[in-house]
């Protein structure tokens, strides 16, 4: 098996976990989204592109929100976020794998780690069961970094803040 990326349990077969409203809520607007499932029962940026659209081949712009797919190019997902240096990404806490340590622990400006593991939610709007790993925000660019650290002293996200750069 690769260590090289995050993954789903073998027993489950869906790919669309959609991020807790709550979490959208807490960092503010998001101008894109290059990840968004074709059903969604909440918006998570103003602009949204499906698979049908193919995110990862269209240019990106604004603030980005990416939770993108769990599996073996989770980190070309978050290396074109890095590249852009201005957004923020849910991802699987896997801090072992050679994609965190290139993708994350070099680039990123900060980062917060969840207490306990969130419930994702189903494309129905329905919440899930607890997720089968802990998982982290991860922010590129200065304005997304505060925002992390905001959402955590207005207690409006439980965790471990960490700044990677930039001023403490």
């Amino acid at each position: 098996m690769s260590r090289d990326f995050n993954t789903a349990s073998a027993t489950q077969t869906k790919d669309e976990w959609l991020t807790p409203p709550a979490v959208i809520a807490a960092l503010g607007c998001f101008d894109l989204d290059p990840c968004s499932p074709i059903v969604r029962p909440w918006d998570t940026a103003t602009t949204h592109l499906d698979i049908n659209a193919d995110g990862m081949k269209m240019p990106w712009f604004g603030r980005v929100w990416l939770n993108p797919p769990y599996g073996d190019q989770t980190f070309n997902w978050l290396a074109k976020l890095a590249a852009h240096q201005n957004g923020i990404a849910l991802i699987f806490a896997r801090t072992e794998t050679k994609g965190f340590h290139r993708e994350v622990w070099q680039k990123a400006d900060a980062l917060l780690f969840f207490e306990g593991r969130l419930k994702f939610f189903h494309v129905t709007g329905e919440a899930g069961g607890a997720a089968n790993a802990p998982s982290v925000l991860v922010a590129y660019g200065e304005e997304n970094a505060s925002a992390l650290k905001a959402a955590c002293e207005r207690g409006l996200l439980r965790g471990q803040f960490l700044r990677l750069r930039g001023d403490a």
